[in-house]
């Protein structure tokens, strides 16, 4: 019997698995926009809240079908369900609201908080999109898009997904700067036909578009680059789809105008307001119309445009009509919640006054018997505190010392390349210099025999050049190669990249975010030192052929970050291995104050997390 309910068990456990397996999968298609085959695995999932609302997500996306779910989340809940009930929150306070409500805002951080928490990095991905999407329809929140953003780069688990942020970042960079980023997106489109993701290809043609025309005037390329996307977006019958139908529309309708081909500029407004957008896009509408009935008016067609301004008028009616009965349904929602809340202080109250009596006589009953005890411990506690007192000491000086050892360490590293300067300054310089007049003097008598016939003057510059080269040669064998002064950490990194990438074994990609400016030289060194050993690492242990080193600076705080797709390891155990010297470089991080992490698995490369206050 008890065999019997262990194999039931088991068989329980591997069910669960592969429906979360399945969940998991339609979310994976869901986030790439492949609606069919999303469908398709939902339509197999056993799982009734995961099903619930990744169908919500779906129709969504579909046919933009927002209406309420009518059921609450039980405690029970698997994680998927917790993070994707968040996201549907939000997206209903979002979508039934004309203006940005910061209460989305809660919900989609909520999701993000248990989607780290639990380290699951499509889950982190999918609730940043919803993050990006809604920031970036706000202009007054460009620090809260730089954090999202660093987030989603730490997190970008797949190539779409690293292509994805990079879409991100460069539209925020661009956006905040109010500079065009043509040649940066354009360098996107290639790396997004390499995934699956062809919605962000038909993205960044769009942005391509509006920057060409908002910056440049250039319409001709503006209305090329709105047809890559309209030829990507229109064989899509999807609601995502008429959305970015709806701008590429008006946007070419716009360019038309301001060329005074009204004519044109009103069959793409047309087709435009075709495109259906969710019940709160009153005002999209309503700025369409009011350019249909520019575009007659200039064409001198009273009675359309007089038709369109009506309509325009009826629209922003629904419009107040609608923004009222959200503000009623918010007055009543506000009503209800505050009765409960009253009825629930009120049974807290009749609880509190039960409990204050029976915790005055329990209280009363231990009262003698804890100053019994305190009295006993105190000499105790006293000892065990002088104690440790003493132990602080002992490990604060003990952390003095080695700060300084490491401190004139790099100083004397810092003299001796110094020492290694000056030598080639004054003693190899002294000995070129000293060829340069040998040769000087041959060439302004080259015309007289007894100097060119010379042969002691040749034995003399040979036997200086050959003393130039043993100073070189016994210089360079000295130099120890680093962070030099004059050339700072990002140079040298990327130097060191360059070197190891002609070998065609091992490419090496170094990106910078907001590294204007030098850091402090000691902490350049330390740095470097730490990139060079993790990369002797790759090169020894990890079978990569890529590598990516990113740093970024941001609030005071600066971020490194290795990736490899090599073999990986598991990061739960340390690696021992001799040399690869993983629990040194830990220690040298902690001196800096600052903060290491792995994450690693087999097969699945690794990925090395730096954060050092500044």
């Amino acid at each position: 019997m008890h065999r019997l309910l262990l194999f039931i068990n088991i068989l329980l456990t591997i069910s669960s698995f592969s429906q979360q397996d399945t969940s998991r999968e339609a979310l994976i298609h869901l986030k790439n926009y492949e609606i069919p085959t999303s469908e398709e695995f939902i339509k197999k999932i056993k799982n009734q809240t995961e099903k619930k609302l990744l169908r919500w997500n779906l129709n969504s996306l579909k046919n933009n079908k927002v209406d309420s779910l009518n059921f609450s989340l039980s405690n029970n809940a698997s994680t998927l369900s917790k993070v994707l009930f968040r996201l549907y929150q939000g997206d209903i306070i979002l979508n039934t609201r004309t203006t940005i409500d910061s209460t989305s805002l809660l919900r989609y951080k909520e999701a993000l908080h248990i989607s780290i928490q639990k380290k699951d990095s499509l889950l982190v991905c999918f609730t940043l999109k919803k993050i990006l999407h809604l920031l970036s329809k706000n202009r007054k929140a460009p620090k809260l898009l730089d954090k999202y953003i660093r987030i989603y780069n730490n997190y970008a688990y797949d190539y779409t997904e690293k292509v994805t942020a990079k879409f991100h970042a460069i539209s925020h960079e661009s956006m905040a700067k109010q500079k065009e980023e043509i040649k940066l997106h354009k360098e996107l489109i290639p790396l997004i036909q390499k995934g699956d993701n062809r919605f962000i290809e038909a993205k960044v043609n769009l942005l391509i578009g509006a920057q060409y025309s908002f910056f440049f005037k250039q319409n001709d390329s503006a209305l090329s680059y709105y047809r890559k996307a309209y030829k990507i977006l229109k064989p899509l019958p999807y609601a995502y789809a008429q959305n970015e139908m709806f701008a590429i529309n008006t946007n070419i309708g716009i360019l038309y105008a301001n060329e005074h081909q009204h004519e044109k500029a009103i069959i793409y407004y047309k087709k435009a307001l075709k495109n259906k957008l969710p019940k709160n896009n009153l005002l999209k509408y309503s700025k369409s119309t009011t350019l249909i009935y520019e575009s007659y008016h200039k064409l001198k067609e009273l009675d359309s445009a007089f038709h369109y301004i009506n309509l325009r008028q009826k629209i922003i009616d629904s419009f107040n009509e609608y923004s009222q009965a959200i503000a009623l349904n918010d007055i009543e929602t506000k009503y209800e919640t505050e009765k409960k809340e009253q009825e629930n202080q009120s049974l807290k109250q009749q609880q509190q006054y039960l409990w204050t009596g029976t915790i005055f006589t329990l209280a009363t009953s231990f009262l003698i018997s804890f100053l019994v005890y305190k009295n006993t411990k105190r000499k105790q506690r006293i000892a065990e505190q002088e104690q440790q007192i003493e132990k602080n000491k002992v490990e604060k000086i003990l952390k003095e010392q080695e700060l300084a050892t490491i401190d004139a360490m790099l100083l004397g590293q810092e003299k001796e390349r110094q020492r290694l300067a000056n030598d080639l300054h004054d003693n190899l310089g002294s000995t070129l210099a000293t060829v340069k007049l040998h040769f000087e003097h041959l060439k302004r008598n080259r015309a007289n025999p007894e100097i060119t016939g010379n042969e002691s003057f040749y034995i003399k510059t040979n036997e200086l050049l050959d003393e130039a080269y043993q100073k070189v040669r016994t210089i360079a064998h000295e130099k120890n190669s680093g962070v030099m002064a004059q050339q700072g950490l990002l140079p040298a990194l990327k130097n060191l990249a360059k070197k190891i990438s002609h070998t065609n074994q091992l490419q090496i990609e170094v990106q910078d975010f907001g590294i204007e400016q030098r850091l402090e030289n000691t902490l350049e060194i330390s740095l470097f030192r730490i990139i060079q050993e993790l990369i002797t690492n790759i090169i020894k242990h990890a079978q990569a052929t890529e590598v990516s080193i990113s740093l970024t600076n941001h609030d005071a705080m600066l971020n490194l970050m290795i990736e490899d797709n090599g073999i990986g390891f598991d990061a739960t155990i340390l690696p021992q291995k001799e040399g690869m010297g993983l629990n040194s470089i830990e220690k040298r991080i902690e001196h800096l104050e600052g903060t290491f992490e792995i994450d690693s698995s087999i097969g699945k490369g690794t990925n090395i997390i730096i954060d050092i206050p500044l």
